[in-house]
C-alpha cells in the first residue's frame, strides 16, 4: 500500500468507524490509554461457543490513527480465537495500516490491539481458572470425605 492509499484507508476508518459503541454482556471489556496523545480506547468482545470472537466493539477518543486502528482491529479480529488474537503481531498491524504513515505514531497505531490482547488474555486466564477450579473442587471434596484403606476397600467388595 502506498502512502496515499494508507492515508485514504485510515481516513475511511476514522470517518466511518466500524463496530463503534459499547457491547452489552461482553466477555472482554478493557480500557487502554496513550498519555502521550491523550488517546483513550475501550475494547469489548464476546466469544461464541466455539471460542471465536463473535462480536467486537470499541469506543473512545483519540487521534485519527488510534481511532482508525481501533476500527480496523475490530474487523481484523472478528472470528479469531483468543489464542490467535494474543498471537497477533504489532508489526503486522503497522504494515496493514500503512507503515510509512503510522510509524511516526506507533503507540497510537497499536493501542487498540494491545488493549484487546490484554483483555483477551485476562478472559483466557479467567476461563482456565474456572476450568481448573471444577476439578480442584472435586478433588477437594473427595479429599474431605473419609478415605478407606486398600484392605478396607477389598473387604467391602
Amino acid at each position: 500500500m502506498d502512502r496515499q492509499e494508507a492515508i485514504e484507508f485510515l481516513l475511511d476508518h476514522y470517518e466511518n468507524p466500524r463496530n463503534y459503541g459499547p457491547l452489552e454482556e461482553a466477555d472482554v471489556s478493557l480500557k487502554g490509554g496513550n498519555p502521550g496523545c491523550a488517546d483513550v480506547i475501550t475494547m469489548y468482545g464476546r466469544f461464541d461457543e466455539q471460542g471465536r470472537l463473535a462480536q467486537v466493539q470499541w469506543e473512545g477518543e483519540g487521534c485519527t490513527i488510534s481511532r482508525a486502528a481501533a476500527s480496523y482491529v475490530t474487523e481484523l479480529t472478528r472470528g479469531m480465537t483468543a489464542e490467535e488474537i494474543e498471537n497477533l503481531s504489532f508489526e503486522d498491524l503497522i504494515e496493514d495500516l500503512g507503515r510509512e504513515v503510522v510509524m511516526t505514531r506507533p503507540t497510537c497505531a497499536t493501542l487498540a490491539l494491545g488493549t484487546l490482547k490484554r483483555g483477551v488474555h485476562e478472559y483466557r486466564m479467567r476461563k482456565l481458572s474456572q476450568q481448573s477450579d471444577t476439578p480442584q473442587q472435586a478433588q477437594e471434596q473427595s479429599q474431605s470425605q473419609p478415605q478407606h484403606s486398600r484392605s478396607e476397600q477389598q473387604q467391602s467388595s
